[in-house]
């Protein structure tokens, strides 16, 4: 990038794993950054370990309309645009749990976080984008190897980053007259408190529970930050990065 303090983003699920890793990435790269979670203690504790970087920390519940629209204008009061977003925030679920005990509440609370989030935060982006001067920016979404695969008693996770997949091809059709350019990451066992449990021990296709490699999280970030450093003539539709040894190629 020629200017790089120009360069503002928005990090969803800031508050720690991958988001928290995109963030400090982007944030030691000299992009200004509004860090978005549930919890602005977490927030905090994410730009506090680049103090002396361009941050704000907005208390964010991406299921609700009212609170992406109170991030993007925070974002814009502060910074002047968008030029990414970083469309991370999810949950698992409950995991484990055999498609006929899982709950209505349950299922839709992992929608409204994984999909329903994702479009909001996406339609936000866009709006700015579309209308910014100049106008565009990049829109990458955090998928999962659950969007190609799924896991055992995952239906809700795997459901929704499914969707994920075709949303990502859809905005990213859509966004091409606005030079709105939208990817996705996919990424499998990246080294966070979500993922904790691989190290231990996952359920495998055939029953049995087994230890799985695990990456280096900054591993995902600097990819992320390749994704969002090319110029928007440029785009990575869908990287795939993941530990090296994972059952990913040959799951079940």
């Amino acid at each position: 990038m020629t200017d790089r303090q120009s360069k503002i983003a928005v990090v969803t699920g800031a508050g720690s794993g991958i988001g928290r890793a995109v963030a400090l990435e982007l944030l030691g790269a000299g992009w200004s950054v509004a860090l978005a979670g549930r919890r602005t203690e977490t927030l905090e504790a994410t730009a506090a370990l680049v103090p002396e970087g361009a941050s704000l920390a907005v208390r964010t519940d991406v299921s609700r309309p009212e609170d992406v629209d109170a991030l993007f204008a925070a974002t814009v009061d502060r910074f002047g645009r968008v030029d990414l977003l970083f469309n991370n925030a999810g949950t698992f679920g409950p995991g484990g749990v055999p498609v006929e005990e899982l709950s209505y509440d349950a299922w839709r609370h992992v929608v409204d976080t994984n999909l329903n989030g994702a479009f909001l935060c996406a339609q936000a982006a866009y709006r700015r984008m579309k209308e910014q001067d100049p106008q565009g920016g990049r829109i990458i979404n955090n998928g999962s190897i659950s969007a190609h695969t799924p896991r055992p008693l995952s239906v809700a996770y795997t459901a929704t980053k499914h969707a994920l997949t075709g949303l990502t091809k859809s905005l990213s059709l859509d966004g091409r007259p606005h030079r709105i350019a939208v990817g996705q990451i996919d990424i499998g066992n990246a080294a966070t408190d979500m993922t904790a449990r691989m190290r231990t021990g996952a359920l495998q296709a055939n029953g049995e529970v087994v230890p799985e490699p695990v990456m280096d999280v900054a591993d995902v970030a600097r990819t992320v930050r390749h994704m969002a450093e090319l110029p928007l003539e440029a785009n990575v539709q869908f990287a795939t990065v993941l530990a090296t040894a994972m059952p990913y190629i040959g799951r079940g």
